[in-house]
């Protein structure tokens, strides 16, 4: 046997005794939230021209989490028009909905988004070592979709409406990945964007998300002086995406971390959102 072919062996082992935290791992580099995982009766629903599922919660209450595998949606569920979605092999879907409260407005917001290189060294509890971890590595912007082409971080304004981003992000399990952020709508009480992997994800090598299998869509709006509403909604495909079953835990505690970067939250306040 060649040293490549065992090489083969042994990474493909690894990574299949890995691969449900992998998929979870996936979901946190494009998805917000915070909250304890609830199995869903019906699909997710985002705030655009129906109610939203999960609901918002009041504002002392932490975020609603709901987790959808491709068993809890069956075979005939679409993702909702406005999402823009098509269908996926093996969908693992995680909505959050949540109210929080801001005071330096939509440009604030903005100007949090667009500081990619303020995610490094951001904190997230591991449930496997049980203690507060470092999880990005590096971060960085990108002037177009080439990796080489390092820039400083995007400015508020650069967050403007029918833009198209990009930037790298290398976290404690990957290596690095580039990613593509197109901002859908940018007013002054309003801000939604999607993000996407614009190269495949990968764990020693090989492949575990092609372009686009790791997708997710924003929704702030502000509801009053210094109050905003926060949904999210995110999608891995594929065949890791399915593996993430009984391992919603781990997502959790990932996402919570850029959701209490960008809202100004410290990254490892204790209680972590899942032990």
């Amino acid at each position: 046997m060649s040293g490549r072919e065992v090489f083969q062996k042994m990474s493909g082992s690894l990574i299949r005794r890995r691969w449900p935290r992998l998929a979870a791992m996936a979901l946190f580099t494009t998805v917000l939230w915070w909250g304890n995982p609830v199995r869903a009766e019906s699909g997710p629903q985002p705030p655009c021209g129906a109610e939203p599922l999960p609901p918002f919660p009041t504002l002392e209450a932490s975020p609603t989490v709901r987790v959808w595998n491709a068993s809890d949606l069956g075979p005939d569920w679409k993702p909702p028009a406005c999402t823009g979605w098509g269908a996926s092999d093996s969908p693992t879907i995680v909505a959050v909905a949540a109210r929080f409260r801001f005071t330096a407005g939509a440009g604030g917001l903005r100007r949090r988004m667009g500081a990619v290189s303020e995610t490094k060294g951001m904190f997230y509890w591991s449930v496997t070592e049980k203690s507060w971890q470092k999880l990005i590595l590096e971060a960085y912007a990108l002037a177009g979709p080439d990796s080489n082409q390092r820039r400083p971080d995007f400015t508020a304004d650069e967050i403007a409406e029918g833009r198209t981003l990009f930037f790298e992000q290398e976290d404690n399990l990957f290596g690095k990945a580039v990613y593509r952020v197109h901002i859908r709508s940018a007013s002054t009480g309003r801000l939604v964007f999607e993000v996407e992997n614009a190269t495949t994800i990968r764990y020693l090598l090989l492949p575990l998300f092609e372009t686009a299998q790791v997708q997710s869509i924003y929704y702030l709006e502000q509801e009053g002086a210094d109050l905003w509403r926060y949904y999210a909604i995110a999608r891995t495909s594929g065949r890791a995406a399915g593996l993430m079953a009984g391992h919603e835990a781990s997502a959790i505690n990932r996402a919570v971390a850029f959701y209490r970067h960008l809202t100004g939250i410290p990254t490892d306040r204790e209680p972590p959102a899942s032990r």
